[in-house]
């Protein structure tokens, strides 16, 4: 029953919200956002924990205003996730307004292939069909979501954009194997990875504190020589606005995990200043720091290794699921 609720929600939204006026849909959902504002359930709580560590020293009055704008933010993207199937192509192209286009152009056209990674910023789906509508089809990756139904139906949704989708988990297929097969083919995978809890993930400093990040990105450049760009989103009024970045290099010295953990830990410094200039578009609504996780020490010490250390105790930052998760 839960499952068919769910379900039956998520239909009705793409069934109606496409077709409403557009003043009519951001109304509605900027109340949304602002009735669960209100309210200060645990998501608000935790986004308003979350910007503490991006803008510490800030005042009450104004970190209330930033989760508003960042509960705001995180409605447009799915006000504009249920609108995107029938937006045209002009009005995706005049909505998105892309700086460094020259790096991935570059990549592309070497025939080496890339892989754009992201942080939850403004509204990747919105980002992946411009990059598609530019000639730049791309893979990306996406957990299994329950209804299967409204998985299948999310599937559609992103393939219909121009992407092709690989099931994290369920479908029988070495998703790490197809997306290094794509790369040397030189075409391009999209991967969000800010977040990865997981013991496969890279322990890396974010803000000045203990956080994991997928190795997946990195360790497939290295992999197949593709090139790695991260990518960060911010909405600018009516527009939605993206920076892609610089190619992080392979290190040249280090083992590949060094190698590896190098990699990321300079992305997590790119995504770092991105966020710091737009906290209100970092839709991060979950626990993200691991000292915010209790759990975790429980867990390591049952398993005879030292827990993380404290905020208090964490090392100053540098210069922002499974091996790769593009959810």
């Amino acid at each position: 029953m839960k499952d068919r609720l769910v379900y039956s929600a998520y239909a009705l939204g793409w069934a109606v919200l496409r077709h409403l006026p557009e003043p009519a849909a951001r109304g509605l959902f900027d109340g949304l956002a602002d009735f669960a504002w209100r309210k200060r359930g645990k998501r608000v709580l935790q986004l308003e924990a979350n910007l503490l560590r991006v803008c510490p020293g800030v005042e009450e009055a104004r970190l209330r205003e930033l989760s508003r704008a960042g509960m705001r933010s995180y409605l447009r993207y799915w006000m504009e996730s249920f609108r995107l199937p029938v937006w045209s192509r002009e009005r995706v192209a005049r909505d998105v307004r892309v700086e460094g286009f020259e790096h991935l152009r570059e990549a592309m056209e070497s025939g080496r292939g890339a892989v754009i990674t992201l942080p939850h910023m403004g509204n990747w789906d919105l980002a992946g069909a411009w990059v598609a509508l530019e000639g730049y089809p791309f893979t990306t990756v996406a957990e299994r979501l329950k209804p299967e139904r409204l998985f299948d139906r999310f599937v559609a949704f992103r393939e219909s954009l121009g992407m092709e989708v690989l099931a994290l988990t369920g479908s029988g297929v070495s998703v790490v194997g197809t997306l290094a097969r794509r790369l040397r083919e030189g075409r391009l995978v999209c991967l969000v990875g800010d977040r990865d809890l997981s013991e496969a993930g890279i322990e890396v400093s974010f803000f000045g504190e203990a956080t994991r990040m997928p190795a997946g990105p990195a360790a497939l450049c290295q992999r197949t020589g593709a090139a790695l760009l991260p990518v960060t989103l911010w909405y600018d009024g009516p527009v939605m606005r993206a920076r892609i970045h610089p190619e992080v290099p392979v290190p040249a010295e280090g083992d590949r995990q060094e190698r590896t953990r190098v990699m990321v830990q300079e992305l997590a410094g790119v995504w770092e200043l991105g966020i710091r200039e737009h906290p209100e578009d970092w839709h991060m609504l979950q626990r993200f720091w691991l000292a915010d996780l209790p759990v975790r020490a429980t867990v390591e010490a049952a398993a005879g290794r030292p827990a993380a250390r404290p905020a208090a105790a964490a090392e100053p930052a540098g210069e922002p699921a499974a091996e790769a998760s593009g959810s």
